[in-house]
């Protein structure tokens, strides 16, 4: 028993104010043993109350948590061994100084990803303009959001920048968003032609909604066009560049088959000769 006790009581010396026993470290691995024993419990309760859509969020959130948990259950367990936390901090102040200013940034992003979490402002499948980058959102991390564009790459965007930045969520009030096209026709077209045509191109094409018909403004007199904006519904965002190429190659064509034509800018040049 007096072996026992001596070793519990077998201390390392760290400095000439530092030290730690072996008993202190015993306390400290019981306590997280016991800690997350009681996180993974907690963490089943909770689970068992959420919704499917929340679950993926709260595991983020609770990471984030779990690490306060964590750092608390050790200063508590040193103070409670006799160890001053306070002399440790107060010696490393400088270290954690330089350290708080370098993680800065990765603090912010974690800050940013517990309020996107939380108030909702982004979804998994959500389609997002940012930076002037297109993408859908198919993971929400607790410091990164990703996203993937059109072409199949994938945006890592840091949290923080959906709070410095102005953010266009083109889903945020449904599937369905409201797309034109802008197109110009030369002066002396059939105006109610073309806009019949510009109809019928949008309501032939698979992708646009019929629930919603097409509509065609006359917008001006351009100084080479008559300008005509064609506006139409769909439900699948994230391929709106594609239909838009199919209404204009179906445009091109049928314009062609009714001649209206498309005209570029022209300019009448005119050479003044100087004769001496």
């Amino acid at each position: 028993m007096e072996r026992l006790s001596n070793l519990l009581n077998f201390t390392f010396q760290l400095s000439e104010s530092i030290h730690i026993s072996v008993k202190t470290i015993l306390v400290l691995i019981i306590a997280f043993i016991v800690t997350s024993f009681l996180l993974k419990l907690a963490r089943k309760l909770i689970n068992k109350r959420l919704e499917e859509e929340d679950k993926g969020k709260f595991k983020s959130i609770f990471s984030f948590l779990k690490y306060f948990v964590y750092l608390l259950v050790i200063i508590i367990a040193l103070e409670s061994s006799g160890i001053q936390v306070s002399v440790l901090l107060a010696g490393s102040a400088a270290l954690l100084v330089g350290l708080g200013l370098g993680l800065q940034t990765l603090f912010q992003d974690i800050i940013s990803g517990v309020f996107i979490l939380l108030d909702k402002t982004l979804h998994v499948n959500d389609i997002i303009e940012i930076e002037g980058k297109i993408g859908r959102v198919f993971e929400i991390r607790l410091r990164t959001t990703r996203a993937e564009t059109v072409n199949g790459r994938v945006i890592i965007i840091p949290n923080h920048k959906f709070l410095t930045n102005s953010l266009y969520n083109w889903t945020q009030n449904g599937n369905q968003t409201v797309e034109a096209i802008d197109i110009g026709v030369a002066y002396g077209s059939n105006v109610e032609k073309v806009k019949q045509l510009l109809i019928e191109v949008a309501q032939e094409h698979s992708k646009v909604l019929k629930s919603k018909k097409p509509d065609v403004l006359f917008l001006d007199f351009g100084e080479s066009a008559l300008q005509f904006k064609l506006i139409f519904t769909i439900n699948d965002s994230f391929s709106q560049l594609k239909i838009k190429s199919d209404l204009r190659f179906e445009i091109d064509k049928k314009f062609r088959e009714n001649s209206i034509q498309i005209p570029f800018p022209q300019r009448d040049i005119h050479i003044i000769e100087n004769k001496k």
